[in-house]
């Protein structure tokens, strides 16, 4: 499995409510079920008009298929190579 992060532009996304969220989420989540273990969704940060999202894949093809699912757009996907933090200088 591999990670990928995906930018999803979603103008006003910065402004949906709680519940808004809520039903967002679930919609994510139902699409990934019908996966079959080939996708999963670590997280997303929300930032202007725009949601970089954080996923677990077999392929950047099970992302996209999710996306295409879910209706939730793709609009960058993009394969992890590295990860480095504070304790990689340790």
């Amino acid at each position: 499995m591999k990670r990928f992060v995906i930018e999803r532009n979603l103008p006003g996304v910065q402004n949906l409510a709680p519940g808004e969220l809520r039903e967002a989420a679930a919609k994510s989540n139902a699409s990934i079920a019908k996966l079959g273990g080939k996708v999963t969704w670590e997280h997303s940060y929300v930032v202007q008009d725009k949601t970089f999202c954080i996923y677990i894949a077999d392929s950047a093809e099970s992302v996209m298929k999710h996306a295409q699912d879910s209706g939730f757009p793709a609009n960058k996907v993009t394969e992890v190579r590295t990860v480095i933090e504070p304790m990689t200088a340790v």
